[in-house]
C-alpha cells in the first residue's frame, strides 16, 4: 500500500465500514463517515468513480469482500482509496501488510498525511491493545466465576427486560441533552443544516456527553429524542 499526493480531479473509490451489525443497519456510523469523506472530496476538488459501504460481521471480518471490490476498482480506475478513518484498516498487522504490498495508493481522511511505516506501527500497537484487553476480560471473568459470582442476569434477557432497558437509555439520552435540545431545535427551525448546527456548538466550546465534537449525526439525534 501507498500513500498518495492529491491534486484536483485527482480519481477516488470512497470507502466505509462499521463492524457492528446493528449499527450497520442505523446507517449512524455509515453516514458520519460518509459525511467525512464527502468534505474531504469537495475540499480537495477530487472525483469519486466508485463507493463501496461495508457491514462487517463475525463471518466477513477476515476476508471484507467490499473492501476486496474496492481495492480492485481502485487498481483498475488508476484511482486512490479513500477511507474515513486510519483504524477502519489498520487493526491487524498481517491484514495491513497484505495491503501494503498490493501498492494500492490510499488516503486516510483524518490523517492524510501518514507514510507506510506509521500505518504499520499503528497496526501493531492497535493490535497488542486489542489482545491485552481481550486477555484482561477473560482474567476479570474467571477470577468473577472463582469467587463464585453468577455471571449474567437471565433476568434481561426477557423481552420485558429489554424494552424497560432500552427505554432507560432513551430517557437517559434526553434528558443528558436537554439543555442544549431547545438550541439545537431553534437553530434548525430558522433553516441551518444540521452540519452548521454541528460547527457552530463546536465553535462555542460545547461538547457531546461523551466529551467529543459534535457531528451532524449526533445533532439529527438529539432532535429525533425531542421530537418524539
Amino acid at each position: 500500500m501507498a500513500t498518495r499526493r492529491l491534486t484536483p480531479g485527482t480519481p477516488v473509490v470512497t470507502y466505509i465500514r462499521v463492524s457492528d451489525l446493528k449499527q450497520g443497519r442505523s446507517g449512524l456510523g455509515l453516514d458520519a463517515q460518509h459525511t467525512a469523506v464527502n468534505a474531504f472530496v469537495r475540499s480537495y476538488d477530487l472525483t469519486i468513480i466508485d463507493e463501496y459501504r461495508e457491514i462487517e460481521t463475525g463471518t466477513n471480518k477476515r476476508t471484507r469482500p467490499q473492501l476486496q471490490k474496492a481495492l480492485e476498482r481502485t487498481h483498475q480506475g488508476g484511482a486512490v482509496l479513500l477511507i474515513a478513518k486510519l483504524d477502519r484498516l489498520a487493526r491487524n498487522v498481517h491484514f495491513v501488510s497484505g495491503l501494503m504490498e498490493s501498492r494500492v495508493p490510499f488516503v486516510a481522511v483524518d490523517m492524510p498525511d501518514v507514510d507506510d511505516l506509521t500505518i504499520h506501527i499503528l497496526a501493531a500497537v492497535a493490535e497488542q491493545e486489542a489482545k491485552m484487553i481481550s486477555r484482561r476480560t477473560k482474567d476479570a471473568l474467571r477470577a468473577a466465576k472463582a469467587r463464585g459470582k453468577v455471571l449474567g442476569r437471565p433476568e434481561n434477557l426477557t423481552v420485558e427486560a429489554r424494552r424497560r432497558g432500552a427505554q432507560r437509555r432513551f430517557q437517559g439520552a434526553v434528558d443528558a441533552y436537554a439543555p442544549v435540545a431547545g438550541y439545537i431545535a431553534l437553530m434548525r427551525r430558522n433553516g441551518e443544516t444540521l452540519r452548521a448546527i454541528a460547527e457552530v456548538l463546536n465553535s462555542e466550546g460545547k461538547r457531546t456527553c461523551q466529551g467529543k465534537r459534535w457531528t451532524a449525526v449526533q445533532v439529527r439525534n438529539v432532535l429525533l429524542r425531542h421530537t418524539s
